[in-house]
């Protein structure tokens, strides 16, 4: 940014509300090439800049995805997983998708599944994480070792990746509440930093997530008194079997939208954005049942143009949304603004981020409109400035 830019950005902060009447003005100054539109509570443009530009949201998208998970599945609505046990004492486990299987959870099941188990040994484990097929790919997600790349998958834990620290050929968790398994040693030592750091599993065999997440199981069972004497397996759940337990994931939708939203964990928006096709089309879960509903219900509220969406996430840059659009749907998901993240004057927001892309967008508490929807996008490495930009709105406005 030009030291003039910056100048006009830093005296901004420093004036009242009063001298801030030429907020299009101001605007115009401080983001000439940006995309910015402000509409009051009946729709009216307050500010709008290049706003008729379609723009790539990056990260902004989870607003329409959790948008779309609170219409389809609502608030209250919780991720299952269901366990079952044979004659032999095999314990089956059936994966549904809970993207926030994380250790804390896995700590609450163990001993509730022991209890309507028994604490008798099990003799096997086997994964069925057949709701989420092995060829599912997400646009725009790869094969890294980044956690932002976690592999979207029906049965796994702490969002599909491992928190550790190596020194030397010592591998130790980084999470007191998460105990080390041998097949998180393994991968930390194959692909982990020297020192802490968190990578995702590998997504060339989907069945290394899936194995991690039944180490992790075992390790809770045993921790509350069990144990599991055989080996652990993927495979399918045999239809005769019905379930011994089901566990209700202890956050509802609506904590978890929020979590996702000031988070803005990847994983968790994709798990949510599969959940919306399966709930409506059935399981198993795959991206076009996804793709199919998002589209109806944009539809439905005349965004079919306006809302060109991918995947869940924002990753995708083809994703491609238009200001009004995105400001439609701000509107429709005005009731959950609280799950959203919160500046010091109170507006709430989502911010993006790609290479050379910066993007918030949200509800602007201002000084004379009240709460506004609000779009900003912005080219290069300007993500200071979307906030500046914000912040002149709230005073302005």
């Amino acid at each position: 940014m030009s030291s003039h830019l910056i100048a006009i950005a830093l005296t901004l902060l420093l004036l009242p509300a009063p001298a801030l009447a030429g907020i299009k003005e101001t605007v115009t100054k401080m983001a000439p090439s940006g995309l910015v539109l402000v509409l009051d509570e009946k729709g009216k443009e307050l500010v709008a800049r290049n706003a008729d530009k379609p723009f790539v949201p990056a990260s902004v998208a989870k607003v329409v995805t959790a948008w779309l998970a609170m219409e389809v599945l609502g608030g209250d609505y919780r991720f299952k997983t269901r366990f079952y046990i044979d004659g032999d004492r095999v314990l089956y486990v059936r994966g549904g998708g809970d993207p926030f299987l994380v250790s804390e959870e896995v700590a609450l099941l163990a001993p509730k599944l022991l209890k309507a188990t028994g604490k008798e040994p099990f003799t096997g484990m086997v994964l069925d994480a057949s709701y989420y097929p092995a060829d599912l790919r997400i646009p725009g997600i790869e094969d890294t070792d980044e956690a932002y790349d976690a592999l979207n998958v029906a049965l796994a834990v702490n969002f599909n990746t491992i928190h550790a620290v190596r020194r030397g050929k010592s591998v130790k968790s980084a999470e007191k509440q998460t105990p080390i398994t041998p097949l998180a040693v393994s991968q930390f030592r194959k692909r982990g930093p020297k020192g802490r750091g968190r990578i995702s599993l590998a997504q060339e065999n989907p069945e290394v997530s899936v194995r991690y997440a039944g180490e992790l199981i075992a390790a809770f069972i045993a921790k509350s008194g069990g144990s599991l004497k055989g080996e652990i397996t993927t495979g399918s759940v045999p239809e005769r079997l019905e379930p011994v337990y089901v566990h209700h994931q202890s956050r509802p939708l609506s904590e978890i939208v929020s979590q996702m939203l000031i988070g803005s964990n990847n994983y968790i928006a994709n798990q949510l954005f599969l959940e919306i096709g399966a709930h409506r089309l059935g399981g198993p879960v795959s991206l076009e049942k996804s793709l199919k509903v998002a589209n109806e219900i944009l539809a439905e509220h005349g965004l079919a143009e306006a809302i060109t969406i991918k995947e869940g996430s924002g990753i995708s840059r083809d994703n491609r949304f238009s200001a009004r659009g995105l400001a439609t749907v701000l509107d429709r998901f005005a009731p959950n603004a609280g799950l959203m993240r919160r500046t010091r004057a109170g507006s709430r927001f989502k911010t993006g981020t790609f290479s050379g892309v910066r993007t918030l967008a949200g509800y602007a508490k201002t000084a004379k409109n009240g709460t506004v929807p609000f779009v900003i996008s912005l080219p290069g490495r300007t993500g200071k400035l979307r906030f500046r930009l914000l912040r002149a709105i709230e005073q302005g406005l």
